[in-house]
């Protein structure tokens, strides 16, 4: 009865993992939830205001397929004034969130059997979108003493004449590594010399504390007209619900891109853009305190998981999540076919603390915690975890 499409994916580990965090509250039993990936933060007042005014003023029927234009405007100029990158409207394409974003850009260039390079760890949704559009996922193995982040040498041995694409996640989920202005010019010169387009997943770019970052499609027009941005609020506005993000790219691509967006959901929610629209125009001060906020929370929960004998994690210079090595316990873990499940099953069942599997990403040996909480919940839950990795 079902497509071979729809039979080929697995569902989203991280959603599971908060379904059954959600059930288990529901039974009235406490659960430190350190597994989700979003703000605790509320969208911005003047981002709301701003979509509530739009609602008055009735401005709820069909517009744009590419999305508003005073959204795109802005768009634009956030690009070339933050990120050094001129982009036209019509190159702009705003989407139902970066999820969509990416699902859009995919199927504007990857054919049926291509494949499509995702370093690991890698965003879960990153391989079930490839294989929804028809892709194959090549999955490229990094080295944790690099923080993860992809190279050359790494991509070389798996370059084929069927490669189309790479994702790159910068800031990264699930490490939160940046890659440094030096990184991104070797690797992505490195793709475009070989024709392979770049997928840059900036959703994270505001997210970030002592390193500076650095968009890729600014590194040189040449490297922009292979790049594909994506990018949106989610994050940086703490507007996950609202589900806007956007691409930018060259014409060809984004005109594609526009064309399949039509057919599939005609536009986003117009009530959604203005509030993003909202978000970028009138909240800077917003955003800033409460990358102000996770830098702190981030700084405590690096004081606290140092405390824990055994563990190391990847130096987390952006987004919100510690990216925890577990590899020193597994022989504790021995009979089990993953150590991360097994790990993360038995300290939710435990102590009540959820945390999200590395196999999830790719990566079994380590663990995702997300510090998008109260400083309170967080030092409660990684009290627990200490106390659950001292019980094994």
């Amino acid at each position: 009865m079902l497509s071979n499409r729809a039979m080929n994916i697995t569902p989203s580990l991280t959603i599971g993992i908060n379904t059954k965090v959600s059930q288990l509250k529901e039974q009235g039993i406490d659960i430190i939830n350190l597994s989700v990936g979003e703000p605790d933060f509320t969208t911005p007042e003047k981002a709301k205001y701003t979509a509530v005014e739009a609602i008055i003023h009735n401005k709820t029927r069909y517009d744009k397929v590419t999305g508003l234009i005073e959204l795109r405007q802005a768009i634009s100029d956030k690009l070339q004034n933050e990120n050094n990158i001129s982009y036209t409207l019509d190159q702009i394409v705003v989407s139902s969130g970066a999820k969509h974003a990416i699902t859009n850009a995919l199927m504007a260039v990857v054919n049926p059997g291509e494949e499509v390079l995702i370093p690991k760890p890698y965003w879960v949704s990153y391989p079930e979108t490839v294989k929804l559009v028809g892709g194959v996922p090549v999955f490229v193995d990094t080295d944790k003493n690099n923080n993860f982040k992809v190279t050359p040498s790494d991509l070389e041995k798996l370059v084929s004449k069927n490669t189309k694409l790479i994702i790159l996640s910068n800031p990264s989920n699930p490490t939160g590594a940046i890659y440094s202005k030096d990184e991104l010019e070797v690797l992505v010169n490195f793709c475009v010399e070989r024709g392979i387009i770049i997928l840059a997943d900036e959703i994270y770019e505001k997210i970030h504390y002592d390193c500076p970052f650095t968009s890729v499609a600014s590194l040189s027009d040449k490297i922009k007209n292979m790049t594909i941005t994506v990018n949106g609020f989610s994050k940086s506005a703490s507007m996950t619900g609202w589900r806007v993000g956007y691409t930018a790219s060259n014409s060809k691509i984004a005109k594609a891109i526009s064309s399949i967006q039509g057919h599939l959901v005609s536009h986003p929610s117009t009530i959604s853009q203005y509030a993003a629209l909202g978000a970028l125009v009138k909240c800077d001060e917003d955003m800033d305190e409460m990358v102000s906020v996770f830098k702190s929370r981030r700084d405590l929960a690096i004081s606290l998981v140092n405390e824990i004998d055994g563990v190391g994690y990847i130096e987390p210079d952006g987004a919100f999540y510690i990216f925890m090595d577990i590899s020193s316990f597994k022989e504790k873990f021995k009979n089990s076919e993953s150590l991360s499940m097994e790990f993360c099953n038995q300290l939710l069942e435990k102590e009540g603390v959820a945390v999200v599997p590395g196999m999830a990403f790719g990566t079994d040996d380590f663990i995702r915690l997300c510090y998008a909480c109260s400083n309170e919940e967080l030092t409660r839950g990684i009290s627990k975890i200490k106390k659950f990795i001292e019980s094994l």
